[in-house]
C-alpha cells in the first residue's frame, strides 16, 4: 500500500471544499473515511477540515447545520440534504480526561497533532491532490498497527474514551496495539471511570457493531481493564458464548440482543450505561423469557408467543446464539404468524363491548377475555364471532 495519487472525492464533498477554498480557507478531507479508503473498506462521508472559522463557514453556505459548533464544527448541506461536516483548524488547549477546549486559527498540521492515533491522522487536499502524513499513518495502516500520535499516556489524558477506540479499531480491522500505546493504555484504564456513561454505551455498541470478532473485541477489554471498571459482566463470559457471538456477522449485529446475550443481568448492564427506556425494557423481556416453549408443538409454541410478546423473536435470537443453528420451534412460529392465529386479547373476534351487551359487567370483562384467550390458545378455530360469544355466556 502506497498513498495514491488521488483519490474519488465525491462531488458534493468537492463543492463545498471548492467553495472554500474560493474565499481564501485552506480546506483538506480528514478523518476516518481516509483510512478505511486505504484499507478498501465501505465508509462514510469524507469529512473537511479547514482555516475558516464555524461563523466564516455559515456566512459561505446558504444551508448548514448545528453539529458541535463549540468543538468548531459546523453542518453542511448539499443540494440532497444530507449534511457534511466542516470542522476548523483546532488544537487542545486544556482537557480533563473527558471533554477539551479547543482553539482554532492553527495549521492543518497542528490539526493532525491533537488526533487520536496515525490511522486517523492523515489528510488529503481533494483539489490539488497532496497528503499530509506527519505521523506516518500510512505504514502503521499498512501493516496493521494502532499507534498513539505523539505520546500515547498523554494522549489518553487528554480523553480516556480514545482508550476504547484504540480497542475497538483493533478488533474491527484486526490490527494490533502497538506496545507502548497498549502499556498506556492498561496503566490509563482507571480514568475510564470518568467518561459519561453515555460515552461509554456509545463505545460499546460501536465496538460490538463494527468487530470482526465480538470474542477479540471482549478479549481486548478484559486485558486492558476497560471490563473490569465499565462492564465487569464481561469478565464471566464463557469462551464458548463469546465463539457463538462471533459466528453472527457484522452486517446482522444487533448491540442491544448481544448485551443481552453477553450479561447476565443486561436490563442492569444498561441502566448502568445510561440506555434509553425501550432499550431496557427490551432486554428486561428477554431476561424474563421464558426462553422455549413447554414443547415444540403448536399449542406451546402459540402459549410461548403469547407470554413472550414482543421479546419473541429476540428470545429466538438469543437461543440460535446460545446453542447454534435453528430452534426447533421456529417453523411452527412461522405458521402460527402465516395463518395469523390470534395470541393477544385484541385479536379474539369479540371485546369489551361485545361481552357489555350480553351483561358482562366491571372486572369480569377481562377476566372473561382472560378465559377466552386460553381456549383460543388451545384451540385457534374458536376464535369467531358466535363461538366465543358462546363461551362467554357459559362464563357469565
Amino acid at each position: 500500500m502506497s498513498l495514491p495519487a488521488s483519490l474519488p472525492i465525491p462531488d458534493e464533498v468537492l463543492d463545498i471544499a471548492r467553495t472554500l477554498e474560493g474565499a481564501g480557507y485552506e480546506t483538506w478531507c480528514v478523518g476516518g473515511a481516509l483510512r478505511d479508503t486505504l484499507l478498501e473498506h465501505p465508509h462514510s462521508d469524507y469529512d473537511l477540515a479547514t482555516a475558516a472559522t464555524p461563523a466564516q463557514v455559515q456566512a459561505l453556505f446558504k444551508r448548514t447545520a448545528p453539529v458541535g459548533e463549540k468543538y468548531g464544527t459546523v453542518g453542511v448541506l448539499d443540494r440532497h440534504r444530507v449534511v457534511h461536516e466542516v470542522t476548523t483548524f483546532r488544537q487542545d488547549v486544556a482537557t480533563d480526561g473527558r471533554h477539551a477546549v479547543v482553539s482554532f486559527g492553527v495549521s492543518i498540521d497542528d490539526d493532525l497533532a491533537r488526533r487520536d492515533f496515525t490511522i486517523n491522522a492523515l489528510a488529503y487536499h481533494p483539489i490539488r491532490h497532496d497528503w499530509r502524513d506527519p505521523f506516518r499513518g500510512e505504514p502503521d495502516i499498512r501493516h496493521g498497527v494502532v499507534r498513539a500520535v505523539g505520546d500515547a499516556a498523554q494522549r489518553f489524558r487528554e480523553d480516556y474514551l480514545r482508550i476504547l477506540r484504540a480497542l475497538r479499531f483493533a478488533a474491527r480491522f484486526r490490527f494490533s496495539i502497538e506496545p507502548d500505546t497498549w502499556a498506556a493504555a492498561v496503566a490509563g484504564a482507571d480514568g475510564l471511570t470518568r467518561l459519561s456513561a453515555e460515552r461509554v454505551r456509545d463505545e460499546w455498541f460501536k465496538g460490538l457493531a463494527s468487530a470482526h470478532s465480538v470474542a477479540e473485541l471482549v478479549k481486548l477489554w478484559r486485558e486492558s481493564g476497560a471490563a473490569a471498571h465499565l462492564i465487569p459482566e464481561l469478565e464471566r463470559v464463557s469462551s464458548e458464548l463469546l465463539d457463538r457471538a462471533s459466528a453472527v456477522g457484522p452486517s446482522r449485529r444487533d448491540p442491544i440482543l448481544l448485551t443481552a446475550l453477553l450479561s447476565a443481568d443486561p436490563a442492569a448492564t444498561l441502566r448502568r450505561l445510561k440506555a434509553s427506556g425501550a432499550e431496557i425494557d427490551r432486554v428486561a423481556a428477554i431476561a424474563a423469557g421464558p426462553e422455549s416453549p413447554a414443547g415444540p408443538d403448536d399449542t406451546s409454541v402459540r402459549r410461548w408467543l403469547a407470554a413472550t410478546g414482543r421479546a419473541a423473536d429476540d428470545l429466538l435470537a438469543i437461543w440460535s446464539m446460545r446453542h447454534g443453528g435453528t430452534p426447533p420451534w421456529a417453523e411452527s412460529v412461522a405458521g402460527i404468524r402465516g395463518r395469523g392465529e390470534p395470541l393477544t386479547r385484541g385479536a379474539l373476534a369479540i371485546g369489551g363491548s361485545d361481552l357489555q351487551e350480553i351483561g358482562a359487567t366491571g372486572k369480569r370483562i377481562g377476566e372473561i377475555l382472560a378465559a377466552l384467550l386460553e381456549r383460543v390458545l388451545d384451540d385457534p378455530s374458536l376464535n369467531t364471532r358466535e363461538s366465543l360469544l358462546a363461551l362467554a355466556r357459559e362464563m357469565l
